[in-house]
């Protein structure tokens, strides 16, 4: 079957409108901050208008359908496609004038991962500063899924989509069609964005730091108003509370957000992912919580205030708030974890690996993944001793097929090779092993610090050019859940059958 590339085209348009018109919204801000980049935005903002116009008239006549191939190739492309557009605010505004550098940090937005090369954040004009949050918050429930929403209205169905871009190993249905489903998802999103800035501002923050820091927070991203990222305010600690409960929300399945809005609390209780997910924050902060209180200074790998409310507080709130920001892949940083312990660097690494809840806006492996992988291995050893017994994996109460029980399996493979082939791609360009594997794992699993040179309280301005071209393609698979991009490459997906 030959590729429809007319719909492929007609859809690139559309993310090109979608694109074009949020950096207007960021020249509103400009506008209104008079911070001298209005007409660079604005610039910006046509000419990807005008681009995404130019697409959609050129590809009016086109077939309805879209199957999953091409799929595929309007998720993978498209996310590209965006990036690209997405670093003329920067060009255009001269804010990140070198291209490359440029591309890393949009698609550090995209991906939501919040990796920088700027040295100096709080230089930036807010117009930028907004821009960087927003490329967070479009990415994090997918720009996909927001297109879905309104595809009805072209007459385009977005199943395939839906399920090539929707966060961990399957998409689950809040209702029987995706639009509404796609519709339900960012109405939450957009909910819990305006809350957090809410509060957020009635805690003591700006406006414009509380909304940009919401942004961020809930798409699990890590781009931050202040060099010092949130521990600007570590003489605030009820701030950061605030931001440890939206990215615990973050991380959780939004459609367990839908079930609690709408009464059905039993659900989110009986739920096998979410149960591990609370298990392992409250286990991974008491042991962080312990170690910092009665091994680690905290005063010395805290940026700003390291005590407000007394060292125990502090011990667990600085735990808490690094578990979190880490397994979420939110990439907040209150101290540098790096500092606490050689035991907690290595501790924090491998916390790199775990990722949030499926169907959130967090990276990594996810937590249902590693949960049937746990449970396949320890019946692998009752299967030993029991051959013929039938013993499938249950989830939820529920048995699973052996083919999801696989794809899972091969996806943890592959993911564990892609992060040696990234470490070893980091080491040919001359970076050191801690920063390498560091810089793979993070990059991979979009959480933002890495370790070694790209710590916690440092940046990414030292990564060379073609590391920083390496770094984005990471990011990229990372986000897209390795096999969406990685099928792309393999001869037989362009062969027409």
């Amino acid at each position: 079957m030959k590729l429809n590339y007319k719909i492929i085209v007609h859809f690139f348009g559309l993310l090109l409108l979608f694109n074009g018109g949020f950096m207007l919204i960021s020249a509103f801000i400009s506008f209104i901050y008079k911070d001298g980049v209005t007409l660079s935005l604005v610039s910006s903002g046509v000419l990807v208008l005008v681009l995404g116009a130019v697409f959609m008239l050129s590809s009016m006549k086109h077939k309805k359908e879209m199957n999953k191939r091409e799929g595929y190739i309007v998720v993978a492309l498209g996310w590209v496609i965006m990036t690209l557009s997405g670093a003329l605010p920067y060009i255009l505004t001269g804010a990140i004038p070198n291209f490359t550098n440029a591309f890393f940090e949009t698609m550090s937005g995209y991906t939501t991962t919040g990796a920088s090369i700027l040295n100096d954040i709080e230089a930036m004009p807010e117009g930028i500063l907004f821009w960087r949050s927003l490329t967070h918050w479009i990415g994090g429930m997918g720009i996909i899924v927001l297109a879905v929403a309104i595809l009805p209205l072209l007459g385009i169905g977005g199943m395939e989509l839906f399920a090539a871009e929707a966060p961990g190993p399957s998409a689950d249905k809040l209702h029987p069609r995706i639009t509404d489903t796609a519709k339900r998802l960012w109405l939450i999103y957009f909910g819990y964005t305006a809350a957090e800035t809410i509060l957020l501002q009635v805690a003591g923050m700006s406006f414009f730091d509380a909304i940009n820091h919401a942004m961020c927070t809930l798409s699990t991203g890590g781009f931050s108003t202040k060099n010092a990222s949130v521990a600007y305010w570590n003489g605030q600690p009820i701030i950061q509370y605030i931001i440890i409960l939206f990215m615990f929300l973050a991380g959780t399945n939004f459609v367990l957000s839908y079930f609690a809005f709408k009464g059905k609390v039993q659900k989110i209780i009986d739920d096998d992912e979410f149960k591990l997910y609370f298990k392992f924050i409250v286990v991974f902060t008491a042991i962080s919580a312990l170690i910092i209180y009665f091994r680690a200074d905290v005063s010395s790998s805290s940026i700003n205030h390291p005590m407000v409310w007394g060292e125990g507080e502090s011990a667990f709130r600085h735990a808490l708030f690094q578990v979190l920001s880490v397994i979420t892949t939110t990439g907040f940083v209150t101290a540098d974890y790096t500092l606490w312990t050689p035991f907690l660097v290595v501790f924090f690494f491998g916390l790199m690996f775990l990722g949030g809840s499926a169907g959130s806006t967090a990276g990594g492996v996810k937590v249902v993944r590693q949960l049937i992988l746990i449970k396949n291995g320890f019946l692998e050893f009752k299967r030993t001793l029991h051959p013929n017994a039938i013993l499938p994996v249950r989830y939820n109460k529920k048995a699973i097929s052996g083919d999801i029980v696989f794809n899972i399996l091969a996806f943890f493979i592959l993911y564990m090779l892609s992060f040696v082939i990234g470490a070893l791609g980091f080491s040919i360009m001359g970076i050191e092993f801690e920063s390498a594997i560091g810089l793979a794992a993070s990059t991979l699993g979009n959480v933002g610090p890495a370790l070694g040179d790209f710590g916690p309280v440092n940046n990414y301005s030292a990564l060379p050019s073609l590391a920083q071209w390496w770094a984005s393609f990471l990011m990229l698979i990372g986000r897209l859940e390795l096999f969406t991009v990685l099928i792309l490459f393999t001869p037989f997906f362009w062969r027409n059958r």
